[in-house]
């Protein structure tokens, strides 16, 4: 098997070309720990670094010794230096996505203040804005171009870290912004606005028989709802595309980093791969893969074959059930270890050329900075994955 090229983690970091990590996968295979690991090593070795969470968990706060997290940046109380502050001159502040709020900050930078509490206060908008399919991952993409933006502006941050959302599928963060522009583009949106944009002779019998019929399918309420709603926000519309292709072109630029996370499971890696292959297709610069919660090999020549035969001696004769235990359990680690091994293989004979780290499975959850650390300890010193 060729053995696919290390991840160098802290070059990664200390890369002060490098202004945005956003680390995607599926979910459940640690990218809230992964994403909180980089920020924390990131601005120990000097960076100031903002982590942008999107995990209802909230396990990012607890973590990090912050009591709550919310859409503005805090401080995160690094021991011994201070809030936020580091001896290398670094910093680090984290803060979690509220993606209505967030929402409701595009509508009030966009339009008058007369319009934007007309949409605000929409029923419709209220709606749209909390569980909307896409909402959370196109807001997510919302703010990282804010906190891109006012890095810019005024030097408070030289690296952003994203925990992309924890969505059906790594691929919709990148799919959001094409979404919510179908969304407004679509044939239903045209419609309900029509009379808006056009003269009196729009409002055809043809028109009034849709209207119709729609009042009958969502009730009177709601369809008067939702074209308050589109006729208030038809100006913004323009801007929303605008912002999306801005911060899509921010994702492709040289100053962004992707890393993918994965879990040696099969859905995981696949999910991974497909993500890799998308990366490549829309020309956004990845950075590596990190696979986490990795079995640690148990260092030994004994095959899980020849530790079952040995069990299955023992349990012939009136004791040594210990041993034979023992051995049964040695050799269910053997061959998950293998398992693992011939996934990652899978993956590699696939992409050769991703550069990949191993984190190893930790005794217990990660839970406070400590073992945040320990994390990215782990993720820079790959020593030991050529021990195993």
């Amino acid at each position: 098997m060729k053995t696919p090229p290390a991840l160098d983690i802290d070059a990664l970091l200390d890369d002060r070309g490098t202004e945005i990590i956003v680390c995607c996968g599926s979910g459940g295979v640690g990218k809230t720990t992964t994403s909180a690991a980089l920020a924390l090593r990131a601005a120990e070795r000097g960076r100031k670094v903002v982590v942008l969470t999107i995990d209802p968990a909230r396990r990012l706060a607890q973590s990090m010794g912050i009591e709550q997290l919310d859409n503005s940046p805090r401080p995160v109380p690094l021991p011994g230096h201070g809030d936020g502050g580091t001896a290398s001159g670094g910093s680090l502040d984290a803060m979690m996505l509220d993606m209505k709020r967030t929402f409701d900050e595009v509508v009030e930078s966009q339009a008058s203040p007369e319009k934007a509490q007309q949409i605000l206060q929409n029923p419709f908008y209220v709606a749209l804005s909390s569980s909307f399919a896409g909402t959370q991952e196109y807001m997510a993409m919302e703010k990282l171009g804010q906190l891109h933006r006012q890095a810019l502006a005024d030097g408070r941050y030289d690296l952003i870290v994203v925990d992309t959302p924890p969505s059906r599928s790594a691929l919709d963060f990148l799919d959001a912004p094409e979404r919510l522009s179908s969304f407004l583009d679509g044939r239903l949106i045209r419609l309900l606005v029509a009379p808006a944009r056009g003269p009196a002779r729009l409002m055809t019998a043809g028109f009034s028989v849709v209207t119709n019929a729609l009042a009958k399918i969502l009730g009177g309420q709601m369809l008067r709802d939702v074209q308050t709603f589109v006729t208030a926000l038809d100006t913004l519309f323009g801007s929303f595309r605008q912002r999306a292709e801005k911060t899509f072109a921010l994702l492709q630029a040289d100053a962004t980093a992707f890393v993918v996370v994965a879990a040696p499971e099969p859905d995981a890696l696949r999910e991974a791969a497909y993500f890799v292959d998308r990366l490549t297709d829309d020309d956004m610069p990845l950075a590596g893969l990190v696979v986490n919660r990795v079995s640690p090999s148990a260092h030994t020549d004994l095959s899980a074959e020849a530790a079952i035969a040995a069990a299955d001696r023992l349990r012939t004769g009136d004791s040594a059930s210990l041993t034979a235990g023992l051995l049964q359990l040695h050799a269910d680690r053997v061959r998950i270890v293998e398992r693992e091994q011939h996934l990652r293989e899978r993956f590699t004979a696939s992409h050769p050329q991703v550069p990949t780290a191993l984190v190893p499975a930790l005794a217990g959850d990660v839970h406070d900075l400590d073992g945040l650390r320990e994390i990215g300890e782990r993720l820079a010193d790959q020593a030991w994955v050529g021990q195993r």
